[in-house]
């Protein structure tokens, strides 16, 4: 399958959130939506702990890094880095609106520069055989955004990039918190399916507020080519992904979310073997039952219990415990 087709569903690149354990939760629920790293800046990339910020497992893939970074030179850099790790695609950030992000002009500020985003990633298409994609708002604080965003579009594409994520919402770079730019700035998908019939030869993806699996399927019914998910595929992962490959990708689903913590254990045995702890993995797992009868016991006990000094698997089959006691 190609990389376009795996690029029907996403699930969104989300700070603290989708590190390698989570990935791999999500991997084990769907075999075919496309994966994103959290956010790393090109500069830590070049000058930090390579292995411990781009370092994942095979079975992950198909994943993409997320960049950070405003500088051509560091970016194609760092793809080049992303590339020898085996990454299926590069992808650079311009939608976060944090001031970190602000202050290193990169992020949603890049909106006010299309034709730099267009230099940065023609260099680093240069550079790699892999993709390179664009993550991106509707504009930002006082920019109109039917007439900046496909100018936007334009002049990107026109540098290689044949790939968008866009963010349906626009990002108040002044006035707004990140929380609050997730959810208080209207959301205009008319703009989006807009964009899609401007773009015809373009693969556009929606984000920002899906929710459920049915929006995801309307919206490529409405011929969007992809549907990125974020903060609902990781609070109630098993109502995003456990039906996804059956009715995105046309695979049968095989595996209930009782299933996916048992496929889990090997991997959390094989992690906590290595030096890590239960938690780091086992807080990605708190919202699999959401919605179930014992869903609140399931998350109570980890909670309290997989922080513990030498927590194991035990931790989990007991919390387990507390979902099927109740299906009983």
């Amino acid at each position: 399958m190609k990389l376009n087709q795996h690029a029907k569903l996403s699930i969104a690149p989300m700070m603290d959130w989708t590190d390698r354990h989570c990935r791999y939760l999500h991997r084990l629920m769907s075999q075919h939506c496309l994966l994103y790293t959290e956010m790393v800046t090109a500069p830590a990339v070049l000058h930090g702990d390579r292995d411990r910020l781009l370092q994942f497992d095979q079975r992950e893939q198909p994943v993409a890094l997320q960049l950070g970074g405003s500088d051509p030179a560091q970016l194609t850099q760092a793809a080049r880095i992303a590339a020898d790790f085996g990454y299926a695609e590069v992808n650079l950030n311009c939608g976060c609106p944090s001031d970190r992000v602000q202050s290193g002009s990169f992020g949603a500020v890049l909106m006010e520069d299309p034709a730099h985003v267009a230099r940065c990633c023609a260099t680093m298409l240069d550079a790699v055989d892999i993709p390179v994609t664009v993550k991106c708002r509707i504009g930002v604080d006082d920019q109109n955004p039917p007439d900046i965003l496909p100018d936007f579009i334009a002049q990107v594409s026109t540098a290689g990039v044949h790939r968008f994520s866009i963010h349906a919402r626009k990002a108040w770079l002044q006035g707004l918190s990140p929380k609050e730019n997730r959810d208080i700035p209207p959301l205009d998908y008319d703009l989006v399916l807009a964009m899609k019939a401007l773009f015809p030869y373009l693969h556009l993806s929606v984000n920002g507020g899906i929710t459920s699996l049915d929006m995801a399927v309307d919206f490529l019914r409405k011929g969007l080519d992809g549907v990125m998910i974020g903060r609902a595929a990781y609070h109630s992962p098993a109502d995003i992904l456990l039906d996804a490959d059956d009715r995105i990708f046309g695979h049968p689903r095989s595996n209930s979310a009782e299933d996916i913590v048992r496929l889990m254990l090997p991997y959390i045995d094989a992690h906590l073997s290595a030096g890590g702890r239960l938690h780091q993995v086992t807080r990605h797992m708190l919202g699999l039952f959401q919605g179930r009868p014992g869903a609140r016991n399931w998350r109570r006990y980890l909670s309290e219990h997989a922080h513990a000094e030498g927590a194991g698997v035990e931790v989990v089959e007991a919390a387990l415990g507390q979902i099927t006691a109740r299906a009983a």
